[in-house]
């Protein structure tokens, strides 16, 4: 957790109430924001892997909203409490029973009201969990189908489930194969290279991918997995680049985003690189690769780019930056979103924290958010992605940047990189694109 912007009374207050209990393996953390707070505050609790990247910044972005509530004067003039537990869910191989016990301290001991986590793995042990306890879970981390598929099987049971981020797999494909024919409208590639890190819901959108492709006029040449948290992708590379693909499209979300991006630009491959890299949007990405993701495209936010998709976008850019030092990824301004937007919507139109009707707000949500100009859920709980109405679209998460001289810039789709007045470049070294002008 980062203290280093609180103040001194709220540092006062931070070090006498955090209580670390070892459960499990499982460490507790837990801030009151804002002034001193009563028992009749709302609780938010985070379950993510708190000391590593992805966790340390959904604490933040559900800190940053909880205090920026209760400067407002609260929710029903009730303030909000932020309580996490680690589950250690980026530490390979993820272990289930760390995470199981964390959650369910998350609510039995910090008696969390509602609850947030950007698992990837453990989502349908999470919904057990969460329906057992008849706590409203958002989810920022799952993409599976089956997840929202099982709120419509069995809604009595799941529908405590809703999901905030990430797309499903199927809008995930579509909006990914889109991508790929743009990218190939710049450069006249067609030859592709799937890389997947060995996660279900990405193999299920690789796999997705795969079988699309050649309607699009594509040949994918080589497809492979990788386990999570590979640091040394050499035999990969090889055989890529003996494949003679043009486009690397991969799929990674882990710490092996560091050394994938890396190992390309010190080999200096002969394909352009475009796709899923989950740390790629983070700010200190260009320092933390040492500037070598040069010319790495992936699938980001408008948060990050800076581009004022929605009202929200840019205030919400901006106050992470002033609170924490740095621009907010993608899963950190979900998570921000659902609980600065999303859940006090729901709350206020409900009039109550009673859990049966929040759900039933939550269902006919229609609220701006940073990443959504309508952001709506779908009967399955899910995100609906495309329009609410004629030309009113809900939300669109399917944006790639490239990094570009220590800058993200927006390059899909084309009519957002050309509002931005930016463009596509291809690597500074040989390759299928000698004598291509830049598109």
């Amino acid at each position: 957790m980062d203290s280093k912007a609180l103040t001194k009374i709220q540092s006062v207050v931070l070090i006498a109430i955090i209580m670390v209990a070892a459960v499990a393996g499982s460490v507790a953390y837990v801030l009151w924001s804002g002034p001193a707070q009563s028992t009749e505050t709302i609780r938010i609790g985070v379950c993510a892997d708190l000391d590593n990247t992805y966790g340390k910044t959904v604490w933040r972005g559900a800190l940053l909203a909880a205090e920026q509530i209760n400067a407002e004067g609260g929710v029903l003039g009730r303030n909000l409490t932020v309580v996490g537990e680690d589950d250690d869910s980026e530490t390979p191989p993820g272990d289930i029973a760390v995470a199981t016990n964390a959650l369910t301290k998350l609510i039995t001991v910090d008696k969390a009201d509602f609850v947030t986590s950007p698992q990837t793995v453990n989502v349908q042990v999470y919904q057990e969990i969460c329906a057992e306890h008849q706590k409203i879970f958002f989810s920022t981390g799952s993409n599976n189908d089956n997840d929202t598929q099982r709120v419509l099987d069995n809604y009595g049971e799941y529908k405590y489930f809703f999901r905030v981020f990430s797309p499903n797999a199927t809008s995930n494909i579509d909006g990914m194969c889109d991508s790929l024919r743009t990218v190939k409208n710049y450069t006249s590639f067609n030859k592709v290279a799937l890389l997947v890190e060995n996660i279900l819901f990405l193999s299920q959108v690789a796999t997705g991918i795969k079988k699309l492709l050649p309607d699009y006029g594509f040949e994918v040449v080589y497809y492979n997995t990788f386990p999570p948290g590979t640091t040394d992708f050499t035999s990969y590379y090889a055989a890529i680049e003996a494949s003679g693909a043009q486009i690397l499209n991969p799929l990674v979300i882990s710490q092996s985003c560091f050394s994938l991006v890396k190992e390309y630009y010190g080999r200096q491959s002969p394909f352009v690189m475009w796709g899923v890299i989950g740390l790629a949007e983070m700010s200190e990405f260009w320092e933390l690769t040492d500037k070598k993701c040069e010319f790495t495209s992936f699938f980001g936010s408008p948060v990050i780019s800076g581009y004022p998709w929605t009202n929200k976008t840019m205030p919400t850019r901006e106050a992470y930056l002033q609170r924490w030092g740095d621009i907010p990824g993608v899963v950190a301004t979900a998570t921000y979103d659902a609980v600065r937007f999303i859940l006090p919507d729901a709350i206020k139109r409900a009039g109550t924290t009673e859990t049966q009707a929040v759900i039933k707000a939550l269902e006919t949500t229609d609220v701006e958010t940073s990443m959504a100009r309508h952001f709506v859920f779908t009967s399955s709980h899910d995100i609906l992605i495309g329009l609410v109405g004629p030309n009113i679209p809900s939300a669109d998460y399917t944006l790639v940047f490239q990094w570009q001289n220590g800058t993200q810039v927006p390059v899909y789709p084309k009519q957002l990189m050309e509002e931005a007045g930016a463009s596509y470049k291809y690597p500074d070294w040989t390759g299928p694109w000698d004598n291509k002008q830049t598109p």
